[in-house]
């Protein structure tokens, strides 16, 4: 799978994701401790919507562009708020122009104690994500391999926070090597917070990965599966399925999901609704 995000950038498993993304974050706020947020694939941090990649794939309208559009309940408008009024701050024209990948989102929801380490190896998209940040001092960008971060940098001094795992997946060994690495750290830091992004392509690769992720942890409440499908996913075609795996989840989030994803079913979906799944994963 060879995922150039500047195609993809705002699609709909970016919508999920990012959701997902500013609903741990924002429960984290409800203590007043410090906690860091670890980016271990940070990519470019801002795409541009009006580029000729973001154009020709076209992704973003099927996914941010329909739910800034969707008409949702008073609950669930609320839920999603932090993370549309981030792409909303991008935008301030209305028009849809600039998406924001997750390094912004999580600087967005930092507070003045709080940190990111953001990790990006490719030259282009580290340059990118610089000048996204514009050398914020909360916010760190790292020359690094994000799969040497996922256990150099946990735990952080703060011992609070997230580890977010969302690698390209362009190799067919990345999903064994998502759960190695992810159980290194994990012993490391066991009080952490995880998210990992997986595309769901290969059921039985997804299927193994949920397996050996869950059983890892120390008990099955401390481990949630989100998945979200906007369409039927054939073996040659585009990414129509993807999943998170949320390791030490807020209490919060299963409820706050299955209040969410109902709703974005119809404005997602692709030639009909879509369809969720919210579960603890037996290992």
């Amino acid at each position: 799978m060879n995922y150039r995000h500047d195609f993809h950038a705002g699609n709909f498993a970016d919508v999920i994701k990012h959701i997902v993304l500013a609903r741990i974050l924002t429960y984290l706020h409800q203590k007043a401790a410090a906690f860091r947020v670890i980016d271990t694939h940070a990519g470019a941090g801002l795409y541009d919507l009006t580029g000729d990649a973001a154009q020709r794939g076209g992704e973003w309208r099927l996914g941010i562009a329909r739910l800034m559009q969707a008409r949702l309940s008073s609950e669930t408008a609320a839920l999603v708020a932090p993370y549309l009024d981030i792409v909303r701050a991008f935008n301030p024209q209305r028009d849809l122009v600039a998406y924001p990948g997750s390094p912004l989102i999580a600087r967005a929801l930092l507070r003045p104690q709080d940190r990111l380490t953001a990790c990006e190896l490719e030259p282009g998209a580290r340059k990118r994500l610089i000048g996204a940040l514009r050398r914020d001092e909360q916010g760190r960008v790292v020359d690094i391999d994000g799969w040497t971060a996922l256990t150099a940098y946990v735990p952080p001094k703060e011992r609070r926070g997230l580890v977010l795992i969302d690698p390209p997946f362009e190799d067919r060994d990345e999903y064994a090597r998502l759960a190695d690495l992810f159980a290194a750290a994990y012993a490391k830091w066991p009080n952490g917070t995880y998210m990992l992004w997986y595309p769901v392509k290969a059921r039985r690769s997804s299927e193994q990965l949920v397996e050996q992720v869950a059983a890892r942890v120390a008990a099955r409440e401390d481990c949630l599966r989100v998945e979200f499908s906007v369409a039927p996913q054939s073996a040659d075609g585009p990414l129509m399925s993807a999943g998170l795996l949320i390791v030490n989840p807020p209490w919060t989030l299963a409820a706050e999901l299955r209040t969410i994803l109902p709703e974005l079913e119809k404005p997602l979906g692709q030639g009909g609704a879509g369809r969720f799944k919210v579960d603890t994963p037996k290992p």
